[in-house]
């Protein structure tokens, strides 16, 4: 996230910046061909029963939001990139819904709304609300990294 933040967050404000590196620890963001266009997953790639979500049988990973920055502005999609491995969750849409229609973009047959100040504490909230917690084992694999590159 810190990496994204830096990379296309040059015009966004402290405020969307702070809210966006709350999920630092937690998430990893995905890109395939389009670079301005990331998947939200969790860092642990956790995975949940699909035929609970999507008429796919087997464990697939969640992704949280698609986000898109385009001419420095940032978007939450519509939908997010599914496949055998990975599957939308229920949040994604309960998000896109709640945001507003103005500043909605089509990019690619995919629609987008604007991530700003007035609704980033909505988008954040709501992923915040059912991202799954890091585990002790991942947070004790991350201090001893960051011991290790201090000394």
């Amino acid at each position: 996230m810190k990496q994204f933040v830096t990379e296309f967050g040059n015009t966004f404000s402290n405020h969307m910046k702070d809210r966006l590196l709350e999920l630092e620890l937690g998430c990893v963001l995905i890109r395939k061909e389009e670079t301005y266009r990331l998947n939200l997953k969790h860092v642990e790639h956790i995975k949940y029963d699909s035929s609970l979500q999507d008429s796919g049988k087997g464990m697939k990973e969640n992704v949280y939001g698609q986000f898109i920055v385009i001419e420095e502005i940032l978007y939450y999609a519509q939908s997010c990139t599914e496949s055998k491995e990975v599957m939308q969750a229920p949040v994604v849409t309960k998000i896109y819904n709640g945001l507003s229609d103005e500043g909605m973009i089509s990019v690619e047959g995919l629609n987008a709304k604007k991530i700003d100040d007035s609704n980033i504490d909505f988008v954040m909230d709501s992923i915040l609300a059912v991202f799954p917690e890091v585990s002790k084992e991942y947070l004790n694999i991350v201090k001893g990294m960051l011991s290790l590159s201090r000394k």
